[in-house]
């Protein structure tokens, strides 16, 4: 095997590697949270249903501290720790996908629909636990920064995709040949992961029986490992000394509400876009998913150095305090969103700032994360952040019969303002300064 097929050997293909991975993520999550979250919209919808179907979508993803520790566990393999988990799931995601064919009309068939994209969610969910826990394995801590904005990338990459490519299709072929596209792409970047290597002694294929425990322990023995699995009861003390640690949780805590905030007014937005400024729902997909994707990973390999060379906490003091000033001036201004130059440029900045928020915040919740049990830490702060997402879909759905978005942007700048004061003041470890 060549050494540029073996992740531990080769810099360029760590960065292709973890960004084509998030760009399989991204593909299914643009479709359903941007094309089809906006054609519902577009298709006079209420803010409750259409609210629902993407928490439905989303509610997955807050269990992945249920798949973190059952990866961790079974994290031993002779194809690569962990990659049997991406391999396995990468496939199941396919067939998933390929039953959004039974779909022909998703909004008399929203129930279905749902349910279809909830199945998808929950394999894709443990691709990503997957996912994240090898590239704290793998990525050397001077990487982290740039790596996860090549990660943030391909997610934005999967998500213009899904929300601008496939949203045209959408509108102009149908909600199944949109569906097909979408599973066509993911066969085709899991057939890519099967040849990829993590370390050099690793094989393509697993063998079974006798000649696959002596293989396994050659293979162990060949990486200097230990081939036991942890018991589940290691993994759950350990998970819980590391969540509650002091530093760290109040840590996580500034950034599980600043993720709240960005989630909450950018469902917010897009709402009102579509149903009270009546933006067509095809343009606003498509301009997310184009301009906003294009400028947000411009900065996002801007943000990757930066993280590497400055520290994760200080980029993210100073991306929480741009994101404050945005909200709050961004909603001082309400009254001229209908002018279109405003509300697209108010799009493209809601897309800017997420990314951001991320490429400064994962680095710091990877260092948290302690060895051989990278999986189950890293995906519970995950899920964490996930419920957030969930939990913003789902009460934009009331918010918004009560209020408007404008209101919801100040409340959500104020917010992001108290944050940047909390972080202020936690005096960060030395080694978070230093590294991403």
């Amino acid at each position: 095997m060549a050494k540029s097929l073996v992740l531990r050997e080769s810099v360029g293909l760590r960065y292709f590697t973890f960004f084509y991975l998030y760009v399989m993520q991204g593909i299914p999550s643009g479709f359903a949270l941007t094309a089809v979250y906006n054609y519902l919209v577009g298709s006079g919808l209420t803010a409750k249903s259409v609210g629902t179907f993407a928490a439905i979508v989303g509610l997955p993803w807050t269990f992945q501290f249920i798949w973190g520790p059952l990866i961790d566990k079974f994290q031993y393999s002779i194809i690569g720790h962990r990659k049997q988990w991406v391999v396995l799931t990468q496939l199941v995601a396919c067939l998933a996908s390929l039953s959004l064919l039974l779909v022909h009309n998703p909004v008399a068939q929203l129930g279905l629909m749902s349910g279809v994209f909830f199945v998808h969610s929950v394999f894709a969910s443990i691709q990503d636990a997957s996912v994240d826990a090898i590239a704290i394995s793998v990525v050397p801590l001077a990487e982290r920064g740039r790596v996860n904005a090549f990660m943030r990338g391909g997610y934005l990459l999967g998500w213009a995709v899904g929300g601008a490519v496939l949203a045209y299709v959408l509108h102009h072929g149908g909600f199944r040949p949109a569906a097909l596209v979408q599973s066509a792409t993911l066969l085709v970047l899991t057939v890519l992961t099967f040849f990829i290597k993590l370390d050099r002694a690793d094989r393509l294929l697993p063998t079974f029986g006798k000649a696959g425990r002596a293989a396994a322990r050659a293979h162990a023995a060949a990486l200097n490992d230990d081939e036991q699995n942890p018991s589940l009861r290691w993994l759950f003390a350990e998970l819980w000394r590391a969540m509650v640690e002091r530093y760290s949780l109040r840590a996580f805590g500034i950034i599980f509400l600043a993720y709240l905030a960005s989630y909450l007014f950018g469902n917010a937005y897009n709402y009102h876009l579509i149903h009270t400024l009546h933006w067509a729902d095809a343009d606003v997909s498509i301009l997310q998913g184009s301009w906003g994707s294009v400028a947000a990973f411009a900065l996002l390999l801007g943000g990757g150095v930066l993280v590497d060379r400055l520290g994760t906490a200080r980029l993210q003091y100073w991306v929480m305090a741009g994101y404050a000033f945005f909200l709050l001036v961004f909603g001082a201004l309400a009254p001229y969103w209908h002018l279109r130059a405003l509300g697209f440029t108010g799009l493209v900045l809601m897309n800017v700032a997420d990314p951001l928020l991320s490429v400064a915040a994962m680095p710091a919740l990877m260092a948290f994360c302690r060895p051989k049990i990278e999986g189950s830490q890293f995906t519970t702060y995950m899920a964490l952040v996930n419920l957030c997402g969930v939990a913003s879909s789902y009460l934009n759905g009331w918010l918004l019969e009560i209020t408007t978005a404008p209101v919801i942007g100040l409340a959500c700048g104020g917010l992001m303002l108290g944050l940047v004061v909390a972080q202020r003041r936690l005096r960060p470890q030395p080694a978070l300064v230093a590294q991403g």
